[in-house]
């Protein structure tokens, strides 16, 4: 079995898993409405909150490390996906920029998941620990 595919599993399975002990949890979280996406991982609050989606990376769309064409297609994913959309928000902490870290869920989808699902984006091992859905996720 090739690694995508695994780790395509793996998601599917923890997804399985947490899904019954996670919707009673985002029933009961603050919500927001997203005006929009910078990039795969960056999005803004109609309040003005710029928000880093946690424990996912995507493709930069610019500087010395770009590729432009994946960022472009996740950042558009999650625009289509949240652009003037009510979700759930859980907030952990402030990044070095002064960015809201947060796990946002839409209608009991958690966002970051569902990009890793799609290939729009990666796990960020360094910070894995801080969603339920990725800190138990094999390394590979």
């Amino acid at each position: 079995m090739n690694k995508s595919r695994f780790n395509l599993i793996k998601t599917i399975l923890i997804t399985f898993l947490f899904s019954g002990f996670s919707s009673e949890i985002h029933a009961r979280m603050p919500t927001t409405i997203i005006k929009s996406c910078y990039d795969g991982d960056t999005c803004s609050t109609i309040n003005g909150e710029k928000i880093r989606l946690a424990c996912i990376d995507t493709p930069e769309l610019k500087g010395k490390k770009a590729d432009p064409i994946p960022a472009k297609e996740a950042r558009d994913f999650l625009n289509d996906l949240l652009a003037n959309e009510k979700v759930s928000i859980r907030r952990i902490n402030k990044d070095r920029y002064g960015r809201t870290v947060a796990e946002l869920i839409k209608e009991k989808t958690n966002i970051q998941q569902l990009l890793v699902q799609k290939n729009l984006a990666k796990v960020y091992k360094k910070y894995k620990n801080q969603c339920l859905w990725s800190k138990y996720l094999i390394d590979s």
